[in-house]
């Protein structure tokens, strides 16, 4: 069964690497395998093309052919997959800094091991030079290391201190390598933290992670530390401010991320998944602190880059422009109480969301898809609200987020409620009991709107407005509570609460909130 599985993974893998493959990527790997001589009917070649037919993984479709046999079958995707990624490497689109340095080490190593010694240390020098300059200190400390070997070997006569400068350059890479090495762990630990945990729900847990940060943060001079070293260090701080829901602070450490690709403009074409990251959680910072001004200005800049060109475009790019362009996109349609002219960027997520069907993670798309629910009640299309919902429900087997779940169930009550059914309604009732049962750590907010609404199925209508009315009222007591707040930016039920007892639309509740908080 292992041996089962691992095969099938593998196969999945090919099938969604050559389904990555833009035009011009297929042309090259064309192009490629013309070069090798012979190789045009190759059996790899042919597996290729039938594989970019096919628009699903058909093993059985593949056998049929008898392109290749059951026991070849395994050997020849490997193969294949190796084919293909040597013809991606040797595209120009791909030639980014770090292959053309690491390219280079491979040159010098060569030259090396045939004895050409000095050929091999001028090209070391130069590749040296252009991973420093571009804070690629890992293969720099390589590079230095190999430099080292050849030293021992060959001495060269024109610099008296080689042996001296090497050994200097090494440790001060090194010394700066272990920061950022210590860095980098600190925000991938607490990123670990954020996904398995989730968010500080009480003192306890907020000193527990003060305690943790302070405790790993390694003892750094500001001033040295480079860019690398700058952007792990704001990713810790921003990781350590979401968990404790200071997201002012997140926002001062998702700008500080952002100034420095501004401060190292050239880093963008370098590392642009981080640049990406970057702008999304500045975004998002903004969306949680409602600073609707500076997040419009942003979310506008965003899409002039899109634009323009001025991220690279790649597999990675590509599907992050995605989530984050069009999460935003749908998070200001929330700030601004602006849900139906929101309405028409459904059809293209749901197309985007098709497009890389085979790229994308699941719990993107469902969350994804509660941001469309939340925009379909906003806009009080409560049956398309449920259809999406059901979608997030359903996928209980999928990983996706407790709070998502949770919080997903609630609003499909809401939308049941608003819609009138009163069957389907009891079954909500139980099936979301059941499931906050399960719940550990269940927010106040959560038990308090639970126990409360369903209070209402014993009313007549003329009393609904009063029993709101209460239930807004211990609700906003959590509006502002250290630990509670955060379900308001999963649901805003106290606005939905406002439009009950003012018979008015949630839409302009929220809107005239808006015009409120900024007049």
């Amino acid at each position: 069964m292992k041996n089962f599985t691992s095969t099938n993974q593998h196969n999945d893998a090919l099938f969604t690497l050559i389904k990555s493959l833009t035009k011009s990527e297929k042309r090259q790997f064309h192009l490629y395998v013309g070069r090798l001589g012979g190789n045009t009917d190759a059996k790899f070649f042919a597996l290729f093309k039938f594989l970019d037919k096919q628009k699903k993984y058909d093993e059985k479709a593949i056998l049929k052919s008898e392109i290749v046999s059951k026991l070849q079958l395994s050997n020849l995707k490997a193969h294949l997959y190796k084919q293909i990624l040597t013809s991606l490497r040797m595209n120009p689109a791909h030639k980014n800094i770090r292959i053309q340095i690491r390219e280079q080490l491979d040159f010098a190593t060569v030259l090396y091991q045939k004895g050409l010694y000095k050929q091999s240390l001028k090209i070391l020098e130069k590749a040296k030079a252009l991973a420093i300059e571009n804070e690629e200190k890992n293969i720099a400390y390589e590079i230095i290391e190999l430099e080292k070997n050849i030293e021992t070997q060959y001495i060269t006569r024109s610099i008296s201190t080689r042996a001296d400068e090497l050994s200097v350059q090494a440790k001060m890479i090194s010394q700066s390598n272990v920061i950022a090495s210590k860095l980098s762990n600190l925000s991938l630990q607490l990123y670990g933290i954020l996904l398995k945990t989730g968010y500080v729900r009480n003192d306890k847990e907020l000193q527990k992670i003060n305690s943790y940060f302070n405790s790993r943060l390694p003892k750094y001079d500001y001033n040295s530390l480079g860019f690398r070293d700058l952007l792990w260090l704001y990713k810790a701080h921003l990781w350590r401010s979401f968990l404790v829901q200071d997201f002012l602070l997140g926002y001062k450490y998702a700008s500080k991320w952002v100034e420095l690709f501004k401060k190292y403009p050239k880093m963008v074409q370098l590392n642009p998944v981080f640049y990406l990251k970057g702008k999304n959680y500045l975004l998002e910072s903004l969306f949680l602190i409602k600073h609707r001004n500076k997040f419009c200005k942003e979310l506008d800049f965003f899409e002039k880059e899109i634009e323009e060109n001025r991220i690279p475009i790649n597999g990675n790019t590509e599907i992050l422009i995605f989530q984050y362009y069009y999460a935003n996109q749908l998070h200001k349609c929330f700030l601004e109480g602006t849900f139906e002219q929101g309405e028409y960027l459904v059809d293209e997520i749901n197309q985007k969301i098709k497009d890389y069907s085979t790229r994308l993670d699941k719990h993107h798309i469902v969350t994804l898809y509660y941001k469309i629910a939340c925009l379909y009640f906003g806009m009080g299309k409560n049956r398309e609200c449920i259809e999406y919902l059901s979608k997030i429900i359903e996928a209980k087997k999928l990983y996706v987020g407790e709070d998502l779940q949770c919080f997903a169930r609630i609003l499909n009550l809401i939308a049941h409620y608003e819609c009138g059914l009163d069957y389907h309604l009891e079954k909500q009732f139980k099936d979301t009991y059941k499931f906050l049962l399960k719940m550990e750590n269940l927010q106040e907010v959560q038990k308090v709107f639970i126990e409360s609404i369903k209070s209402l199925g014993e009313l007549y209508p003329h009393e609904f407005k009063k029993e709101f009315q209460k239930i807004h009222s211990k609700l906003k007591e959590f509006e502002d509570h250290a630990y509670e707040k955060r379900a308001f930016l999963y649901l805003d039920i106290l606005s939905w609460l406002e439009s009950k007892i003012e018979n008015k639309p949630i839409a302009y509740i929220i809107r005239e909130k808006a015009k409120e908080h900024f007049r």
